[in-house]
């Protein structure tokens, strides 16, 4: 995948297992837009948590194009994953001490494409499957 192949507006649903406790959901627009580096991916839309008030939640991440390879980057510059150029099964990992972050991007039904984070550590086990198709 290029970068500017995710460039523009994308609807998404997000929903995330908790293992042992109730599920949450998200939906909103993931937009990506041009900066002077590359893409800034924000998302917005609505969170919504078994017995409690849906509430408005907003993301922002840095997406830059490095050779073959899209560098992610936390919206502060830090840097986050790299999503190689394969079409399907792309993974990687971040280490947020103690916890890990492992995500498996698949392109394969381009234009439709999905991320798949599994969280492990001493206070955190999720999987949180979020899936983009064009607005």
């Amino acid at each position: 995948m290029q970068l500017g192949d995710f460039e523009g507006r994308w609807r998404m649903s997000r929903v995330v297992h908790h293992h042992g406790g109730p599920d949450a959901r998200f939906d909103g627009i993931a937009t990506f837009d041009r900066d002077a580096e590359g893409l800034v991916l924000t998302e917005e839309g609505e969170l919504r948590l078994p017995g409690q008030v849906p509430m408005r939640a907003t993301r922002r991440y840095l997406w830059r194009q490095e050779g073959a390879h899209i560098a992610v980057f936390f919206d502060d510059g830090r840097a986050f994953h790299h999503i190689g150029a394969e079409p399907s099964g792309v993974e990687a990992e971040h280490h947020c001490d103690p916890d890990l972050y492992r995500v498996r991007y698949d392109f394969g039904d381009w234009p439709l494409w999905r991320a798949e984070w599994r969280v492990t550590g001493p206070r955190k086990d999720y999987r949180m499957v979020t899936e983009y198709r064009p607005a």
